[in-house]
């Protein structure tokens, strides 16, 4: 007798895995500069965290209804019809305790044993083990670097299949930061509609674009997907809060109304002063949004201009969220002292163990040959750990 034979499965999300190692190495006094979080460093903002004193000196600390409180999900929807022109009413609408847990309950209504998934990569860590979960098979649709790690529809039409189910779409996409070709966007919500897929879109990085791109959720660009999209988003990114844990879905009615029965026997309601936050984070001022924009934006600049300086690695821009994917496998069947690195995850260790920079390998994005790179931290720390990445690199042979 042991533990469930899905846990074998199941992978430790690399992400976080590495974030805390480094954060034990400080805590050890080992001067690590970390970029392997997806955490903006900025506090959230100052009427956000106000809204939350006030809810909790009002005493709003009991049980809400699980999917929410009405006056959120008026704020979301209200955002949704501002920003894309979709109307949607409440019972098509759940938050859930981070978009995290909105992607687990979308997956887990709609995909049982043996259903397909299609997921472009490279992916963000947790679909796959998401949907391993929920017994689905993930399929994946291969993108290149040399094609700006945009997938082809082709690809898709080629990967499906009687028993594909959805497709899980990511964009600003992370670890790329690449933003999906509107047309492409196009067709493939045509082809959703054609063969009666479902489709999930990611869409937590929506506010952090660059050089004047914007993005369209995937229902504005295809009305007619409404029926069949279920959108995720949430507060962590764009608001910088994560540790708030608050995430929403929107989605057909009785998909939401199936979320909503996991999520009340999973963990019920989200945070109640946390819902309030998110409130004000909707309908309040959103200068500090902008404000962080810019920041990253500036980030991403000296990050390129750096990286660019570097030998033998290569990268494509990104025009969205606060990542850049690099590509260090020409350093592949090189040594330093007992390192040699074969693959991104001793990559990694070595950057991590030797060079004092944390970096997430590209194979927990299902891309190896690649590192993670996260920009949002401060150009101080980005100027030193960039420092130290070319540093170790010149000393592989």
């Amino acid at each position: 007798m042991g533990l469930a034979k899905r846990m074998s499965k199941i992978q430790e999300s690399m992400t976080l895995a590495l974030s805390a190692k480094a954060k034990k190495m400080k805590r050890e006094g080992i001067d690590v500069v970390s970029l392997s979080a997806g955490e903006p460093d900025f506090a959230t903002p100052e009427n956000i965290r106000t809204k939350a004193v006030e809810a909790l000196d009002k005493g709003f600390t009991h049980y809400t209804t699980v999917s929410g409180i009405p006056e959120l999900k008026e704020a979301i929807i209200e955002k949704f019809k501002k920003e894309s022109n979709i109307e949607y009413l409440p019972d098509e609408v759940i938050v859930s305790t981070g978009a995290k847990q909105s992607l687990y309950n979308a997956i887990f209504a709609l995909i049982g044993p043996e259903d397909e998934v299609l997921i472009p990569t490279p992916y963000w860590v947790s679909y796959r083990d998401q949907v391993i979960m929920a017994e689905g098979l993930p399929v994946f649709i291969e993108t290149e670097e040399a094609n700006g790690f945009q997938f082809n529809i082709e690809d898709v039409k080629n990967k499906i299949t009687s028993k594909t189910k959805l497709i899980l779409l990511n964009s600003p996409n992370n670890p790329t930061g690449v933003i999906y070709k509107e047309r492409v966007l196009k067709e493939l919500a045509d082809l959703v509609l054609e063969k009666n897929l479902y489709i999930i879109s990611d869409e937590i990085y929506e506010k952090i674009t660059y050089d004047n791109v914007k993005v369209k959720s995937i229902v504005s660009i295809e009305p007619r997907l409404k029926d069949r999209a279920i959108i995720i988003n949430g507060f962590s990114k764009a608001y910088a809060m994560t540790g708030w844990r608050l995430g929403y879905a929107l989605g057909p009615k009785e998909v939401i109304k199936a979320m909503n029965k996991i999520q009340g026997q999973v963990t019920s309601c989200p945070n109640s002063i946390t819902q309030w936050a998110g409130v004000e984070a909707l309908k309040g001022p959103q200068d500090s949004v902008e404000f962080m924009r810019e920041k990253f934006e500036e980030r991403r600049n000296f990050v390129i201009e750096r990286l660019s300086k570097i030998p033998n690695i290569s990268f494509v821009k990104p025009e969205g969220a606060f990542y850049i994917f690099v590509n260090i496998s020409s350093y592949f069947g090189k040594t330093y002292e007992n390192y040699s690195i074969n693959d991104s995850l001793s990559m990694s260790e070595y950057l991590l163990n030797k060079g004092k920079i944390a970096l997430v390998p590209g194979s927990a994005f299902g891309k190896d040959g690649y590192l993670r790179l996260s920009y949002a931290t401060s150009k101080e720390n980005l100027k030193k750990a960039l420092d130290r990445l070319e540093e170790s690199l010149i000393k592989l042979k």
